[in-house]
C-alpha cells in the first residue's frame, strides 16, 4: 500500500513568464521609386513599413485532460500567478490545472498543466505521472468541443532547486505540452517534495 505524505505542494516550482510569439511582415504595397537618390524627409524609413503580427492560431481554452494509460480524466482549473510571482497550484488534489498565462494546447509553444501527486487524504491526479512511457497518448479537450492529441516524448525527474525553467516555459514554434507534479523524497521540514516530475509531450 502506498504511504502518502501528510502534505504536498507544487508552490516551489521555478517559473518564467511565457513570451508571446510575434513576427514581422512587410506592408503589402511597396513605395514607388523616386527620381532622386536622396530619400524625401517625409518618406518613412524602411523599418517603418513593417508591422508586428501574431504567428499563432487562435484555439479554444482547454477544459479537460485525459490520459487513458493512467486512468486520468480531469477537468482543468485555470491557474494564474500567486502574489510572489509563482504559478498557482490546483485547489483540489484530484483536479489538474492549466497555466492560463501561457499558450493554449495546440498553439505554438508549451502549454503547461500542473497537478498534485498526493494529499493528506490520498493520491492526487498525477500520482502515477512518472510511469508514463514514450509514445503514450495524452488528450486535451477544449471549450469548443475540439480535442488536441499529444504523445509523450520523455519523462524527467529533477530537483526543484534545478528546475529547468527554459525547457518547460520557453517559447517554441511547435505546439507542445508539459505536465508537472511533485516527486522524489518528502521534505518534512518544508512540507513539500524535493523534486519535480515533468512530462514533455509533442502534438501528434
Amino acid at each position: 500500500m502506498r504511504a502518502y505524505a501528510r502534505t504536498a505542494s507544487l508552490a516551489s516550482l521555478a517559473l518564467a513568464a511565457v513570451a508571446v510569439l510575434t513576427g514581422a511582415q512587410p506592408e503589402a504595397t511597396a513605395r514607388p521609386a523616386t527620381a532622386s537618390a536622396t530619400p524625401s524627409a517625409a518618406a518613412p524609413a524602411r523599418a517603418d513599413t513593417f508591422r508586428s503580427a501574431r504567428t499563432y492560431p487562435t484555439v479554444a481554452a482547454p477544459v479537460r485532460l485525459r490520459i487513458r494509460a493512467l486512468r486520468v480524466d480531469s477537468t482543468l482549473q485555470r491557474l494564474g500567478r500567486q502574489d510572489d510571482g509563482t504559478v498557482a497550484v490546483p485547489e483540489r488534489a484530484d483536479v489538474a490545472g492549466w497555466y492560463e498565462d501561457g499558450p493554449r494546447p495546440g498553439q505554438p509553444g508549451p502549454a503547461v498543466i500542473l497537478g498534485h501527486v498526493d494529499s493528506r487524504t490520498g493520491p492526487g491526479v498525477f500520482v502515477d505521472l512518472r510511469e508514463l512511457k514514450r509514445g503514450t497518448e495524452i488528450r486535451v479537450d477544449r471549450a469548443d468541443g475540439s480535442t488536441v492529441t499529444f504523445r509523450v516524448r520523455k519523462v524527467a525527474q529533477t530537483a526543484k532547486i534545478r528546475f529547468p525553467t527554459d525547457l518547460v516555459y520557453a517559447p517554441s514554434l511547435d505546439p507542445t505540452l508539459r505536465l508537472v507534479t511533485c516527486g522524489g523524497s518528502f521534505d518534512r521540514t518544508r512540507g513539500s517534495y524535493r523534486d519535480n516530475v515533468i512530462v514533455y509531450a509533442d502534438q501528434a
